[in-house]
């Protein structure tokens, strides 16, 4: 069986998925794409939608991590990917939704939204995905980062602050999934891997982190996810920025 991954370093679906086949134990073949290729070379590839995560298994194609998480408990239904009990997995597949559709997009909107306004940062991308000259790829992409941050994602500067002020309760969420024991058990489920994922980006942005670390969605993600990314020097103005609380003062 030959099971490739199409997969952007930088994209935490992506490795949502490439954790869950890890957790499967299904040996694969990562298959990198340069961030801002993935419209084109997924296509290439065989794929109808420009968007990673996607999977060619024996030449079956699924795309994106929810589909990519139900055809993986098909291929080895060992350690399952969803419970067997009706309401619990109820239960997980909502939060995988969830996860998928509600805190999924923010991390990816505000690391675009800094790629777009921040030279030193797409200096840096450049360096680490092996470019030459990167101080000349970082001009370069300019106009590809604007692309996918205005015009793939939408996000202006409006949308941006109006994200960053709802993660808060978005983080409140998440710990109650792990309070309710949907999320955070010993073995871990689909809704982990989409979630934890996302809460571990927001840990890589210095100016965001203070906000994760304490909580429980922060060990979630340092559990599950601890070698994913690093600290990136991605800036928002920091008025946009929310209070970090304790969280148990708010419970």
């Amino acid at each position: 069986m030959e099971v490739k991954l199409y997969s952007i370093g930088v994209s935490h679906p992506a490795r949502a998925a490439g954790l869950m086949l890890r957790y499967k134990g299904i040996e694969h073949e990562i298959v990198d794409i340069p961030p801002g290729g993935q419209r084109i070379l997924t296509r290439v590839h065989g794929f109808r939608g420009g968007t990673v995560p996607a999977l060619k298994i024996d030449g079956r194609k699924v795309q994106g991590s929810l589909n990519i998480s139900r055809a993986l408990d098909e291929l080895k239904p060992d350690p399952p990917l969803f419970p067997t009990d009706p309401q619990q997995r109820a239960a997980v597949e909502e939060a995988e939704r969830w996860g998928d559709a509600v805190l999924q997009p923010p991390p990816r909107n505000i690391f675009r939204w800094c790629v777009t306004h921040d030279p030193e940062l797409r200096r840096d991308l450049a360096e680490l995905s092996g470019m030459p000259m990167p101080a000349v790829a970082a001009n370069l992409a300019k106009p590809v980062a604007w692309y996918y941050s205005r015009i793939s994602s939408g996000s202006t500067d409006e949308s941006v602050r109006s994200e960053l002020t709802a993660l808060p309760a978005q983080l409140d969420h998440v710990d109650e999934l792990i309070a309710e024991k949907v999320i955070g058990n010993e073995e871990p489920n689909a809704a982990d891997f989409q979630i934890a994922t996302s809460v571990r980006v927001l840990m890589n942005f210095p100016q965001l982190a203070p906000l994760v670390e304490s909580r429980p969605a922060g060990e979630l993600a340092m559990r599950l996810a601890p070698d994913f990314g690093r600290p990136m020097p991605a800036k928002v103005p920091d008025a946009w920025v929310p209070q970090a609380t304790d969280p148990a003062l708010s419970s």
